[in-house]
């Protein structure tokens, strides 16, 4: 089966322009990741259900309707891409501090089609205190990346009040969310829900941590990276 076949099995609403779009994603990421390392999966279960439908899963938090995002640490493009596609009425930011991974997402979205993308290269970090970027975004996104607690002080000043953090983590995301309680008050947040995802075909529990953003962060948020890793909030 296609990459678009195995993740259209499994959300069915994916429109036959949308599956020949993320064909199109899966052979550039799996020729591209010949010379550059964008991921460990390159077989089409793989990156079809835990790259394309996993990304697709923020479609169910129904917060995705005319909405500007930004994708931290985005890498080879998860979620950026498959959301960038299926979120047609959303403008998303791709964020990563390579500029080859960004020139590769920046590419491969314009082979498949999608026009609502751009890339930003730069450390979160630094990009957050810049006015054009601080609290400029209905949502931010970041699937994997870092600990929650590390992860909502890259994040969270991008956000505008009113808008949402979602991390996209694990199977210790509920464990995560406990452990950032502290963060997500600092930085102005609320948690306000935690949605669990079974991926199909796999042993693999995920979860959404979904934080809004209540009140504007503070002034020194974020911090110099060394200083966010050392005393993480």
């Amino acid at each position: 089966m296609s990459f678009s076949e195995i993740t259209k099995k499994y959300r069915g609403s994916l429109s036959e322009s949308e599956c020949g779009s993320l064909d199109i994603i899966g052979r550039e990421l799996c020729e591209t990741n010949k010379q550059m390392n964008l991921t460990a999966l390159t077989d089409e279960k793989g990156v079809a259900l835990l790259h394309f439908w996993d990304s697709l899963t923020l479609l169910d938090t129904k917060l995705f309707e005319n909405a500007r995002v930004i994708d931290i640490g985005c890498g080879g493009g998860f979620p950026s891409l498959p959301l960038a596609l299926c979120a047609k009425s959303c403008e998303i930011v791709s964020n990563d501090a390579t500029a080859k991974k960004l020139n590769y997402v920046a590419e491969t979205a314009k082979k498949a089609g999608i026009a609502n993308l751009s890339t930003l290269c730069g450390r979160a970090e630094e990009l957050a205190l810049l006015p054009e970027h601080r609290e400029c975004y209905d949502i931010a996104v970041a699937r994997g990346v870092a600990r929650l607690n590390i992860l909502c002080e890259w994040c969270m000043p991008f956000v505008k009040t009113g808008g949402y953090f979602v991390a996209m983590k694990g199977e210790k995301g509920r464990e995560e969310a406990d452990e950032a309680k502290n963060a997500i008050k600092i930085l102005g947040g609320e948690l306000v829900d935690i949605i669990d995802i079974k991926v199909p075909e796999y042993d693999y529990l995920h979860t959404l941590v979904i934080i809004k953003k209540v009140s504007h962060t503070p002034k020194l948020y974020p911090r110099k990276n060394s200083v966010i890793k050392k005393k993480a909030l």
